[in-house]
């Protein structure tokens, strides 16, 4: 071992040579072979020797950590600056797909809060996202209707550039993402019937059990298409006739229109909150103190915010704002349409602003090619509802 000390030493500082016949005894200064170092000396610079290379290596480490702190440090500024989408916005979305978007938002975006707050009769989670840490609290909902999907592309387009604009501590219509994080949590539900999605969308297999029962009773409703006509969930009950709000009313409405059993739409059920997804959104809510809710719908750019004689505090206010941004109208909801919907229960509890957004124009499915438009005219809505 110290033959190598003695060896790099000689490589590191060449005043000195090693005597070839015995270089554990004798150090010479080089250009003088007569006298030969002390070996206590020879101690010493063996010492001075392992410092030295010990600094050098020590040095090397140092230099190296940096280095890599450094690239990293770029690497993750390239990525904030030049960031590829993740939510899919020019095909159908169902099921899978807003799996599969929420588990790489989650790896990109650590902030993010995702839970599941039941599940739907097929058994698929239903997801809820949280956006922020403030204590006034929100709450959007989507795709309680199975045809109308594209409001789940919505919801989740949303949750992504709201993420994108607090990494780049930008601003999302007008309004600092940083800001609203801190001041409002912003609850997400933007597939509250997967099954029903995946049944319009083409994701539900034609050979499953599922689809069968499906197509059964769709085959007993035959003036209406199948499956793009499907609302219901896999029970063949509309979920948004499922509250306690009127229930009693809706069902007298629905029964009249020949809608006294499992169909693709219209449907009440047998009782209010018979079904897990309904179910789920309600408890979700009686568990957090929201003092606003958007439901989405599509279509006819419309926005719906009574219920019954129930007049919140500034929900009218709230809602001329929504439309003044939007362009959509602020609308009184149909007559045959205003009993026992979520956002009618929830103005009927808590008497706080509820809102039905019927977004976009045409017959649903609203075709995918609607998005771009959908989203330009709701984002402002989506920001105002936290910031209101």
């Amino acid at each position: 071992m110290l033959i190598l000390y003695y060896q790099r030493l000689y490589l590191n500082f060449p005043f000195f040579k090693v005597a070839n016949e015995n270089p554990l005894l004798a150090i010479y200064p080089s250009g003088n072979m007569s006298k030969p170092l002390h070996p206590h000396v020879l101690i010493y610079y063996t010492i001075f020797l392992m410092l030295y290379q010990y600094s050098l290596l020590k040095i090397l480490i140092h230099l190296c950590q940096h280095i890599f702190y450094f690239a990293y440090t770029v690497l993750i500024l390239i990525e904030r600056l030049i960031i590829m989408p993740i939510v899919s916005t020019n095909v159908p979305y169902h099921s899978n797909m807003l799996r599969q978007n929420l588990n790489l938002l989650l790896r990109t975006y650590p902030f993010l809060n995702v839970q599941t707050v039941g599940n739907s009769v097929l058994g698929t989670p239903l997801y809820v996202i949280k956006l922020g840490r403030g204590s006034k609290k929100v709450f959007y909902s989507a795709s309680i209707h199975a045809n109308e999907w594209i409001t789940s592309s919505v919801l989740m387009k949303f949750v992504e550039d709201y993420c994108i604009s607090y990494v780049r501590n930008s601003n999302l219509y007008g309004y600092s993402v940083r800001n609203l994080f801190n001041s409002t949590s912003i609850y997400i539900m933007p597939m509250v019937n997967p099954d029903g999605v995946d049944l319009v969308t083409g994701n539900l297999a034609v050979s499953s059990p599922s689809y069968q029962k499906a197509l059964h009773i769709a085959n007993q409703f035959s003036s209406i298409p199948f499956p793009n006509g499907w609302k219901a969930n896999l029970n063949g009950v509309d979920l948004n006739l499922q509250f306690p709000a009127g229930w009693e009313k809706a069902r007298e409405i629905k029964y009249s229109q020949g809608f006294t059993r499992p169909s693709p739409r219209d449907f009440v059920g047998y009782g209010p909150l018979t079904e897990p997804e309904s179910l789920a959104i309600y408890n979700f809510t009686l568990s957090h103190d929201f003092r606003l809710v958007i439901a989405y719908h599509t279509q006819g750019k419309e926005i719906y915010w009574q219920f019954q004689n129930f007049l919140p505090p500034n929900s009218r206010a709230i809602g001329e704002q929504f439309a003044d941004s939007s362009g959509y109208v602020l609308a009184e909801t149909p007559y045959n349409s205003s009993f026992a919907g979520y956002k009618d229960w929830f103005i009927q509890t808590y008497n706080r602003p509820g809102y039905t957004i019927e977004a976009g124009m045409g017959e649903n499915p609203l075709p995918i090619s609607q998005f771009d438009e959908i989203y330009e005219d709701n984002l402002g809505i989506l920001v105002l509802g936290a910031v209101l």
